[in-house]
């Protein structure tokens, strides 16, 4: 199974060269799943949806997996921003803000981290966080268990630290216990791989972060160039290790084609929760 993760692109601010590279990869790589972890649009309008659902549909990935981000929420038309802050992406990319995605071999759960009174910051609740860790319960051991927010649960930055979700330590603890392997996520256009579990030597499992830069958009930061995730997992038997491989992936503005930057191989925790079922997730 290979996943495409993308997030931030921005649209109203996306480069036309990097959406065809990135559309070229797409074709040449054929992944079966894409995750999109939101700022899908710059300002939130109606043409921006409209352009980022094209771009969607035009990379032919059937099962999709998408999130509001904080863009995504009008910011200056305080009237909709109050009464109908999800309108606009209700009507590009579907009415589920917290989507779920399950085949024999993947279960993401889309987390909705924005909130119309917060401008930046994302936010999980405690509801939220019991209902994505009892979703998680349920998996199979040959499912890759990924749980998708907007704002990043772990950053590798001081100068990022502002920039967690509010609930991030109760949120890791808790999905990880009950079987989350990934946590991805975008926000701040700096894609990493960070271990959970070595941050806190309290948790039962390993578990990461994984972030993804912006694909698309020229807001892209000095040190990281316009990149996105390519995922990797087969599933294996339980007497043997389970790997996933978290390929990140720049665009090179000299050959106009994004390039393989780094792979991080994560070797996964089999152990799963004494609720988890073996029932087929179909």
């Amino acid at each position: 199974m290979i996943l495409l993760h993308l997030s931030d692109p921005h649209f109203g601010t996306e480069q036309p060269s990097v959406v065809d590279a990135l559309r070229r990869l797409a074709q040449r790589e054929a992944p079966d799943v894409l995750i999109l972890s939101g700022d899908i649009t710059q300002r939130a309008t109606a043409g921006q949806f409209d352009s980022a659902r094209r771009f969607v549909e035009r990379l032919g990935i059937e099962r999709r997996l998408v999130l509001p981000g904080n863009h995504d929420i009008p910011l200056l038309d305080l009237w909709t921003r109050w009464r109908h802050p999800y309108a606009r992406y209700r009507k590009a990319f579907g009415s589920e803000l917290e989507p779920v995605l399950r085949t024999p071999s993947l279960l993401a759960l889309g987390v909705n981290t924005t909130r119309a009174y917060r401008h930046k910051d994302g936010e999980v609740s405690a509801e939220q966080i019991e209902r994505v860790a009892a979703r998680l319960r349920k998996a199979t051991t040959a499912q890759l268990r990924i749980v998708v927010t907007h704002q990043p649960a772990q950053v590798i930055r001081e100068r990022d630290l502002h920039n967690r979700l509010h609930g991030h330590a109760e949120a890791i603890r808790t999905w990880t216990a009950a079987g989350a392997d990934l946590i991805l996520g975008g926000h701040i256009h700096l894609p990493y791989v960070a271990p959970l579990h070595e941050r806190d030597a309290t948790l039962s499992r390993r578990a990461w972060c994984v972030q993804a830069g912006t694909a698309v958009s020229s807001r892209i930061r000095l040190e990281a160039p316009n990149s996105i995730n390519l995922i990797r997992y087969t599933a294996a038997p339980l007497d043997h290790a389970a790997h996933c491989a978290v390929e990140r992936w720049d665009y090179d503005a000299t050959r106009q084609a994004f390039q393989l930057a780094s792979c991080d191989t994560l070797v996964l925790s089999r152990h799963l929760p004494a609720a988890a079922e073996e029932a087929s997730p179909i």
